[in-house]
C-alpha cells in the first residue's frame, strides 16, 4: 500500500501540529510547511516521516517557490490542510499591494492550491481542507463588488471584521472550488472552533481582548484537529463536497457563504488578483 502524503501549512505548533501528530498516526506522510527554520523544530512530530518546508506564505513569491519545491520534494498530495493564518492588528499591505490579513489567510491558500492543481500534483482523490473560523460571521463582503485583497479596509480597519472577512472569501472560494475539481478530488472549509493556543496573543489587538473572556471555552489543539483529521482520513470522502463542517460532522456556514453567486464571482476575482488560471465552470451549471 502506497503511503499517502499530507501537506500541512502553519505547521510549528498549535492546530497545524496537532493535525501532523494525528495524521502521523494515520499513516500518512506529512510535509510542515512553516515560515522558517527555527519554527520547524516543533513540527517534528514523532513516529512518522515528516518533511519540513520554509516559506513566508504571505509573499506571493514565497507560495511559488514552495510550491516549486514540492514538486521537487514529493510525487503526489493526497491531503493539503491550508492552515496557516493570523489576524494582524493594524492595516498594513504585503510588497504584493494587498492587505496582509488577507495575502496570508485567503489569497495564499487559493494561489497555493492552484499552483499544485496546473503542475497535476494532487492525486485522483485528493482533499483540500482550508481552516476557518468561527469569525467567519463577522465577514462582508459587498455582493456586486467583493473585494477578495483586503485593501478598502485602509481607512476604516477592523481587526474581527477583516479577518472573518478574508476566512469568509476562503469559504466562498471552497464552494466554487469544489463545483470544479475534476472528479474524485474535494474541498472543505474546516472550522475548528477556539483553541487554546497562542494564535489570539500574538495577534494583539482587540482579539486577544475578546480571547481572555471565550478562553474558558477553549478547546486543546488536539482536539480542535478532529474536524480536519475526519475530512482528511474518512474512508468515503465527506459530504458535502464543499461543505462548511465544524465538531466533526457537517454545519451550515453563515448566511453570506451560501451565497453561490457571490462564491463564482469571488472565485474568479481571486484567480485574477493572482494570475492564476481559474478551473472552468461545470457545464452543469444552472441545470
Amino acid at each position: 500500500m502506497t503511503t499517502r502524503t499530507a501537506v500541512i501549512t502553519g505547521a510549528a505548533g498549535g492546530l497545524g501540529s496537532a493535525t501532523a501528530r494525528h495524521l502521523l498516526a494515520a499513516g500518512f506522510d506529512i510535509v510542515a510547511v512553516t515560515r522558517d527554520a527555527d519554527s520547524a523544530l516543533a513540527a517534528d512530530a514523532r513516529g512518522g516521516t515528516v518533511h519540513a518546508l520554509h516559506a513566508d506564505l504571505i509573499d506571493r513569491d514565497d507560495v511559488r517557490t514552495l510550491a516549486a519545491r514540492l514538486r521537487e520534494s514529493v510525487e503526489r498530495v493526497d491531503v493539503l490542510i491550508n492552515n496557516a493564518g493570523a489576524a494582524f492588528p493594524r492595516y498594513a499591505e504585503t510588497a504584493d499591494g494587498v492587505e496582509r490579513t488577507h495575502a496570508l489567510n485567503h489569497l495564499a491558500p487559493f494561489q497555493l492550491t492552484h499552483l499544485l492543481l496546473a503542475d497535476g500534483l494532487f492525486a485522483a482523490d485528493a482533499r483540500i481542507i482550508s481552516i476557518s473560523s468561527d469569525l467567519v460571521t463577522r465577514g462582508r463582503l459587498d455582493a456586486d463588488d467583493p473585494d477578495v485583497t483586503g485593501v478598502s479596509w485602509r481607512e476604516r480597519f477592523s481587526q474581527l471584521a477583516v479577518y472573518g472577512t478574508a476566512k469568509l472569501a476562503g469559504v466562498l472560494a471552497t464552494v466554487a472550488l469544489a463545483d470544479r475539481l475534476p472528479a474524485g478530488m474535494s474541498a472543505y472549509s474546516a472550522n475548528p472552533g477556539v483553541i487554546s493556543t497562542g494564535f489570539s496573543a500574538k495577534s494583539g489587538g482587540l482579539l486577544k481582548a475578546v480571547s481572555s473572556v471565550s478562553g474558558l471555552l477553549a478547546q486543546r489543539p488536539d482536539k480542535a484537529a478532529r474536524t480536519p483529521v475526519l475530512l482528511a482520513t474518512a474512508t468515503t470522502p465527506p459530504s458535502p463536497n464543499g461543505g462548511f463542517f465544524a465538531k466533526g460532522a457537517s454545519a451550515t456556514p453563515p448566511a453570506p457563504a451560501r451565497d453561490t453567486e457571490l462564491a463564482t464571482a469571488v472565485y474568479e476575482r481571486t484567480a485574477r488578483v493572482l494570475g492564476v488560471d481559474a478551473l472552468p465552470r461545470p457545464s452543469n451549471v444552472g441545470r
